[in-house]
């Protein structure tokens, strides 16, 4: 750890002298001459509720803001900025104060901000005009708090890259998607239908204020995306063609500099595509970073395909003699399958187990509908049902989602969970009465009676446990970081809270080596391996603890 923090230092010192790349970047902006750029005006008729025009923002019952908006590229970014200028600001803060967090030190945090410069120097030019436009109209309701760190174009213009730049660079585990599509005799009634989890996570308070966003552009589709505030790309979607579109991040190589974060290329098609053909034709024009599985619904073709991509190739999966499609953090197309990168995926990483669960679980229901497909999504446990502890990312219900979605393209019938996670109630929405409404009414899009309930789980003891376990789990991270005491009887309700978890027993083994109880650490760390560990590398690194304590206690 220490000499990848100082390969950091050195690499970060050799792009300040470098700097000189990024002036350019630095002061562009997109072109608005031919817009209009007068500011909305927004009447505020609740707390909750918030109108300007046609468009509006307004919080429905389940706690999920809705918001619609039409017009050209800078009308749909203003005003989306105007209305959502309160949840923006937060949101910025929420990431930025995330990222002192992780980055403690003054220092390299000026060290980055020269980074994410030197290796952002390329970013405008990858990243369509009416994106940037949209980008630049949100950014004027932006926080200057953070000025700092770049000017707020510039700024928010990074945070679209921030998932592949930490995907590419660090190889983050801050995405592990699952997601599935059946269709013909898989299907209830023989129509498409799609459901996912967004396992995207930064913290609770990032995933408070998720936004159903439903744009009307003046050129391309209507369509809804499942956002946060400043966000314009998108990561799950539908537009009223019946065209679905979600994201599947994959093992990546470390590019050079930034090209299309994924996010925007798959609201290029969301926007601009009606069909898998056009979807892909899409893809082919854009140049990404990382290597990402898109899954592309299409209520048109009545079945869904994999757009698999990386920075310096692309392959379409359409699987053969079958009527279901899944998907997790590998690739399966030829192009990819077989590369070095993908199979270290599919060995060392929980892609392959979720892979895995999700055909055990398909297999049990060979007729989808939306109600299962909830279920399937909300599911904890692992294959051949057995308990793998609350959190553990080998669940398709890891509990930590930032939402969970189903989709039925030919209905144009769409539902979002609400919080916590996947488990709150799943609010449906229909594209063709939302899009096709008179009135300007500011009242929920729901169709209530189409909604699916919340998941009885919330209502358990375990889960007030794995709430408590959340935050006992916190405070064990700093006891360990800080080397300090803690007593027996912390440690013992701490392993209560959620006793299949592996990861309860790996720190306490953690922690009684640091003691040199080494005893003590050999019995936490043989009970942390008969559970399901969550990577081929996590279990080794006990194994090689257990090596080291054999020796020891000789």
């Amino acid at each position: 750890m220490k000499n990848r923090i100082n390969l950091f230092l050195f690499v970060s010192f050799l792009l300040m002298l470098a700097s000189c790349g990024t002036s350019k970047s630095m002061h562009h902006e997109p072109d608005i001459s031919k817009y209009n750029s007068t500011k909305p005006f927004v009447t505020k008729q609740s707390p909750t509720v918030f109108i300007s025009g046609k468009n509006s923002l307004l919080k429905n019952k389940q706690g999920l803001w809705e918001l619609y908006v039409e017009g050209d590229p800078l009308e749909i970014g203003v005003t989306t900025g105007a209305l959502s200028d309160s949840l923006l600001k937060k949101q910025e803060n929420i990431f930025f104060t995330k990222i002192e967090d992780i980055i403690p030190s003054k220092f390299q945090q000026k060290l980055l901000r020269q980074f994410l410069k030197w290796y952002n120097r390329k970013l405008y030019t990858n990243v369509p005009e009416e994106y940037q436009t949209e980008i630049y109209g949100v950014s004027q309701y932006t926080s200057n708090n953070f000025d700092n760190i770049a000017p707020q174009y510039q700024r928010n213009l990074y945070l679209h890259a921030a998932h592949d730049i930490g995907h590419a660079l660090q190889d983050l585990a801050l995405v592990g998607c699952s997601s599935f599509a059946a269709w013909g005799e898989k299907s209830e009634d023989g129509d498409l239908i799609l459901g996912r989890n967004f396992d995207f996570y930064v913290n609770d308070a990032f995933a408070e204020n998720k936004i159903i966003a439903f744009i009307k552009p003046k050129e391309g589709h209507n369509f809804m995306m499942v956002t946060w505030p400043g966000m314009v790309g998108a990561v799950s979607g539908m537009n009223q063609q019946g065209l679905t579109v979600t994201i599947n991040a994959g093992k990546s190589e470390i590019p050079l500099s930034a090209k299309t974060p994924i996010s925007i290329l798959t609201r290029e098609i969301l926007q601009h595509a009606q069909n898998i053909d056009e979807a892909i034709a899409i893809a082919k024009k854009r140049k990404v970073f990382v290597s990402e599985s898109i899954m592309v619904g299409s209520a048109q073709d009545n079945k869904a395909v994999l757009i698999e991509v990386s920075p310096k190739k692309m392959d379409v999966y359409d699987v053969a003699n079958s009527n279901q499609l899944i998907c997790s953090n590998h690739f399966q197309s030829e192009a990819f399958k077989n590369d070095e990168r993908n199979q270290i995926q599919i060995k060392d990483s929980h892609s392959k187990y979720r892979f895995d669960r999700m055909q055990e679980l398909l297999d049990e229901n060979p007729k989808m509908n939306p109600k299962i497909a909830s279920e399937i999504l909300r599911n904890k446990e692992g294959i051949k049902d057995i308990s793998l502890g609350y959190g553990n990312e080998k669940a398709l219900n890891q509990l930590l989602a930032h939402h969970g979605i189903i989709f039925k393209p030919k209905e144009k019938l769409v539902w979002v969970s609400a919080n916590p996670f996947q488990l709150g109630e799943f609010v449906c929405y229909n594209l063709d009465s939302i899009f096709d409404r008179k009135s300007n009414s500011a009242i929920s899009f729901e169709e209530e009676n189409l909604n699916i309930a919340e998941d009885p789980f919330t209502r358990t003891e375990a889960f007030q446990n794995f709430k408590k376990f959340k935050v006992e789990n916190h405070k064990f991270d700093l006891y360990l970081k800080k080397k300090e005491t803690v007593s027996s009887e912390f440690i013992k309700h701490y392993q209560s809270l959620n006793p299949d978890y592996w990861v309860v027993y790996y720190k306490a083994g953690l922690y009684f080596y640091q003691k040199k109880e080494f005893r003590a650490a050999q019995v936490n760390f043989e009970k942390a391996l008969t559970k399901e560990i969550t990577t081929a590398p996590e279990k080794a690194k006990i194994e090689k603890y257990l090596k080291k304590l054999k020796r020891k206690l000789q």
